[in-house]
Formats: structure tokens, sequence, C-alpha cells
């Protein structure tokens, strides 16, 4: 863990701890006033009051030049003069004087709050902005964890610690300049989400607002997060779910979720056949750290050259082509950096394996059929399609990669690059709502891994949380219906189309799946969990729960992986 250089001393005697009901304490708080100024307002009145029962002999002696030893004691080696309670040793200022206090903080620090505010200030990415800013200032290892958790963990927790915050504030959040509240929040995590010692989270948080938003805001700072270091996190969690308005609200707040999301992910798990009172578990789960997962591709690097010699990898759950990686920078493995292994989920592995798998039947009955040509029709950023690329290899097949966005279509290309060239037909940038009308029958197998609101990632993209609301379904669920009808048409009859997302958000997905069906007579559903059984490991498919349905829904609470649902669908 990286701790810059020796934390201050905490030595500002605050208000007393704020009672955890909210705007009552903070009233008493301002009433009360500093324990500090009573302390020394009180010595100073003693020694007032003293001096004068000592009369009029003492003050002429001090007048003619006389020492006087209570008055020597009170005076520092400059012969500058102590408040009496200072020179008893009982003042809480800090031990460190003005020109040795920090004035910033550590580089791990420093970064997480760069990547804060590129995600409030320019709707960035995290996962797209923290590795170029750790790579750019050469930090690394311990340090480059430790940045990792706290902007990661921050972000995952800001609904936790904004209802904290508030509680330890005499003013809305919404009052507080925007990179200030970022530095509170970090300063949150450090306390209550990670094993920081108090005074290195508040003195190197003090330090980086002092650094990064001015001396008044560090003042501020140290005030606040002093407040929130008196109250043991389970104390705060149960002060701010008795504040909530119902359960759902609570558990939403606890866990750190938009009540919206907690609501349709209840909704979700009850509408899978799973019990509700899995959501704290979910919930909980997407606010854990998920571990790195490698994908070994088919026929471009074997599961083995990853985890040889190498105790940090091991093989992951279901996946014969996955493996997790505990700890350390994948790059470090050359057939990640030659592109014939990659980070990739275990659920988005398992998606791809399992269209791969799904039986096709030919364009009459009793006949063959082909099993050449595939096509992914929303492809970016990559992973699937090159998962499926490798496997296309082995098969003699070819895959069309299709991406609307230029810059996504780029980084398909170069996820495939380690593939043999004459399994990737072409990687195009296209609308993929009018493939099947200017393609139709064209492909064997289609996966249409859809954009949605990725409210199954939620563990690796923590900020989408805060990002989407409710309005964002209509326009998605629309798009999904056309892409939806677009795959069904460019698929043969007798192909198979894969319909992916990383949501299990209803209307995502049973939903989707059923206003498309009902307008179509030449479909029929697969049994998608007895697909998925027969591509997992040998030793894992009775462990495996999928559930009564016939698509399948993987959960992190459950599955340890991302939240992707996957209906396979066959034209007939």
């Amino acid at each position: 863990m990286s701790g810059g250089t020796p934390a201050d001393r905490d030595r500002d005697a605050m208000d007393r701890p704020p009672s955890t009901r909210g705007s009552n304490a903070r009233s008493n708080d301002r009433a009360n006033g500093p324990a500090r100024d009573d302390r020394e307002s009180n010595a100073r009145s003693n020694a007032r009051g003293e001096a004068e029962r000592n009369g009029s002999n003492a003050r002429s002696n001090r007048s003619a030049g006389g020492q006087d030893r209570r008055a020597d004691a009170r005076r520092d080696a400059r012969g500058r003069q102590r408040g009496a309670a200072r020179s008893r040793g009982e003042t809480s200022r800090s031990a460190h004087a003005p020109s040795q206090r920090r004035k910033g903080t550590d580089p791990a620090r420093a970064v997480a709050y760069d990547v804060l505010r590129q995600v409030d200030g320019s709707d960035a990415y995290a996962n797209l902005v923290l590795p170029p800013l750790l790579r750019e200032r050469g930090i690394r290892g311990r340090d480059a964890g430790f940045a990792t958790e706290l902007a990661y963990g921050t972000l995952r927790l800001r609904g936790r610690y904004d209802a904290i915050l508030a509680l330890c504030l005499d003013r809305p959040l919404d009052r507080l300049d925007p990179p200030v509240l970022d530095v509170l929040r970090l300063g949150a995590h450090q306390l209550l989400g990670m094993r920081v010692p108090q005074h290195a989270a508040v003195s190197e948080t003090v330090g980086l607002a002092r650094e990064r938003t001015g001396a008044g805001s560090a003042q501020l700072v140290n005030a606040v997060l002093r407040r929130v270091a008196r109250t043991p996190l389970d104390d705060w969690l149960t002060t701010i779910a008795d504040d909530a308005p119902d359960a759902l609200a609570a558990l939403a707040a606890t866990q750190s979720h938009p009540v919206w999301i907690a609501r349709a992910l209840r909704d979700a798990l009850a509408g899978n056949g799973r019990p509700v009172d899995e959501l704290d578990a979910l919930l909980a789960a997407d606010n854990d750290a998920p571990r790195v997962t490698l994908v070994a591709r088919p026929g471009l690097a074997a599961p083995d050259e990853l985890s040889d010699g190498d105790d940090r990898v091991t093989p992951a759950r279901w996946a014969p082509t996955a493996l997790t990686l505990d700890g350390g920078d994948p790059a470090a493995f050359g057939a990640v950096r030659d592109g014939r292994a990659g980070v990739q989920d275990e659920g988005s592995q398992l998606v791809a394996l399992a269209l791969a798998a799904a039986p096709l039947t030919g364009p009459q009955p009793g006949s063959t059929g082909d099993d050449a040509r595939w096509l992914d029709l929303c492809a970016g950023p990559g992973g699937k399609a090159a998962l499926l690329a490798a496997l296309a290899a082995e098969r003699g097949a070819r895959l069309v990669a299709n991406e609307v966005q230029p810059h996504r279509a780029r980084l398909v290309e170069n996820a495939l690059a380690a593939v043999p060239a004459d399994a990737v037909e072409a990687v195009r940038t296209g609308d993929g709502r009018a493939v099947g009308q200017d393609e139709p029958g064209a492909y064997d197998r289609v996966l249409l891994d859809a954009p949605c609101t990725g409210l199954g990632a939620l563990r690796r993209r923590p900020e989408s949380r805060w990002r989407r609301t409710p309005a964002d379904l209509a326009t998605l669920t629309g798009l999904q219906r056309e892409l939806l009808d677009s795959a069904l048409d460019a698929v043969r009859p007798g192909g198979v189309v894969g319909y992916v997302t990383c949501s299990p958000h209803l209307a995502e997905t049973q939903v989707v799946v059923a206003d498309v069906l009902r307008r179509r007579d030449d479909v029929e559903v697969l049994d998608a969990p007895a697909v998925v059984r027969d591509v997992v490991r040998p030793e894992a498919r009775d462990a495996i729960e999928l559930g009564d349905r016939q698509d399948v829904q993987l959960w992190p609470h459950v599955h340890g992986t991302d939240a992707m649902h996957l209906t396979l669908l066959r034209r007939v």
C-alpha cells in the first residue's frame, strides 16, 4: 500500500462526534463549540485569577524586571509567550509547524483523484482512464494496486459515502464544489472501505485537498473526515438504513445503488425464478472488485501456457478457456501482449462458447447444412469476436465482425490481430440494423451482443450505476428489438442467433425476445442451459446453476461472473 510521507498526527480537537441522526447532531456540535477552545479559555481565566490573587507585589516585581517562574515556564526557547493550556501540553494542535505540514499527497492518491475528476467532468470511463495514467506517471506494483482500489472502490460506493458525508456536513452535498466532494469521497473510502490507518487517511487526503482544491477546502476536509472516522462503518450503515423510507431504499443506500437499479435487479431475480432475498448478496457482489480473468483463445494459446510455472494463474470455475489471475499485470504474459490470449470475463466467454456449440440444422429437413460463415453483429470492442474467430479458425469457418462506431471497429481489428487471416472475412463499420435486409440468410451463426444498460457489469464499470437512468431503457430496448430482428433476418434457416446482453434487466432480456418473437413465426427457442452445460468444464456441469428456463441468466453472486444473459434462437 502506498503511504507517501508520514501522515500528520491527529491533533485538531474537533466537535464532539455527531449523532448519527444528522441535522440535530450538527446543531449540537455547533452549540457546544470546540473542546480545545473551552479548555484554553478556562486555563486563561484561571491564570488571570491566580495572578490577581498573587497581588500587587508580584506585579511590581515583574515590572521591575524580576522573573516570575510561572511566566518563565510559559515561554518557549525563543522567549515567545505560550498559553497556559499549551504550556501544560493540553493543546490538541498538530505537532507539525505550518511549514512542515503535508502540502500534497502521494502519486497513487493523486492519480485516483484525477480518475474521479475525469469520470465526473468528462464522462470518461475509469477502466479507460486509469491504466494510461498509471503508465504515464510510472506507478507500478502495490502503488498501482492501491490507486486502482481507491479509484474503483470510491466510484462503486459513492452513494454510501455521500449518505454518510451528508450527516457530517452543515450544508447539502450539491453546494460543495465537485472537486472537493471527490476529495471527501476518496477520504471516506480510505477510512471506511480500506485498511488505511486513520491518521494516514486523514492526513494524506487533507494534503491532497491542499494541493488540488486549496487551503480553505483542506480545513473543511480535515473537519469532515475526522467526524467520519469517529463512527464505525456498521454504525453508519445502521443510521442511513434507519433514515431510509422503506426496506428497498435502505438496501440501495447501504449497498450504494440507485433505488431504481435495486428495484430492477430484484425484479430480475424474481423473473428468473430466484429468491428476491438474494438481492442483498447481489448488490454486495456488485461492490466487490472482480478478479482478473484471462481467456486462452483456442488454437492460439493453451491454458497451460499461461499457468505454467505461475501459481497466480489458476483454472477458472466454468469455462475451459478461462483462467483467473491473482495479482499482477496481464500484459506481463507474452500471449496477452500478442493477442493469443486476452482479458475477458468468464460469463462473456461462456456465451460465446455456447453460440459456437449450439446445434444447427440444414435448410431442408434431413440435410446437413453448412457452418462456414459467422457474424458478430455488434462486435466492439472485440473480446467475443476474438474468441469466436479463434473457434471459427479451428473449424474452417470465417467471421465477419460488424461495428457501427469506427473507433470501436479499430479496437476489434486489434483484438483479432493474432487470429489467422483466413478466419476473418472482414471487420467493417456499419449499422447492424441494416444487415438483415442487406444480407438476408447469409450467415450460419450470428452473435448479437446488444447495446444495453450494462447493469450486469457494475463491478467492472463502477461509474455506470450513477450515469444510467430509467429513461435510457426506452431508447435501448427499441434498438435491441431492431437489432434482434436484423440478426434473425441475417441468419439462414437452420442457423442460430445468440441474443446476449450484459444486463439482467427484464426489459432488456425476456421482454425484448418475447416482443420480437410475437411478430414472427419463423423462430424457435433453443435450450440454452443444455448448451451451456455442454461447454463448461466436465467437472462443473452438475454444479452450475442455470434454472428451469430456456434462456440463461448468470449472476455475480451465484456464478462469480458478470450478469450475462443468453437466449439461443434458431431460424426455422
